[in-house]
C-alpha cells in the first residue's frame, strides 16, 4: 500500500501578500524616481533649445485662450504644454506667479 503523505503546513511557504505589496511598492517608487530623473536630465534640457519668452508666451496662450494655435501649427504649443506637466501650476496660483516660477525653473535648468 502506498504511503500517504500528509501535508505539513510548515513545508509550504504559501502566499505572502506583504511580500507582494512590498515588491509593488518598490516598483512604483522606482518608476517615480526614474520619471523624475528623466524629466530633469532628458526632457528639461530640450526646453533650453527654445527661447524662454517664446515658451512662456505659448503657455500663457494655452492657459488663457480657447484655441491658442488657431489654424496654425500646433506642435510648438504641444511642446510648451508638456512643460506644464513637468512643473504643474499650484492650486489657486495666479498665472503671472506661475509663469515667473516656470521662468526661474527653466533658467536654472539651462545654465
Amino acid at each position: 500500500m502506498p504511503e500517504s503523505t500528509s501535508k505539513n503546513p510548515e513545508q509550504y511557504s504559501g502566499f505572502h501578500p506583504l511580500r507582494l505589496i512590498l515588491v509593488i511598492l518598490a516598483l512604483l517608487i522606482g518608476i517615480s524616481f526614474a520619471a523624475q530623473w528623466y524629466g530633469r536630465n532628458v526632457t528639461m534640457p530640450r526646453y533650453c533649445e527654445y527661447p524662454v519668452e517664446q515658451t512662456l508666451n505659448r503657455i500663457r496662450e494655452v492657459l488663457t485662450e480657447k484655441t491658442p494655435a488657431g489654424s496654425g501649427d500646433r506642435k510648438p504649443y504641444i511642446i510648451a504644454v508638456r512643460l506644464t506637466f513637468l512643473i504643474p501650476r499650484k492650486l489657486d496660483e495666479p498665472l503671472n506667479s506661475y509663469l515667473s516660477r516656470l521662468r526661474r525653473h527653466i533658467e536654472q535648468q539651462c545654465l
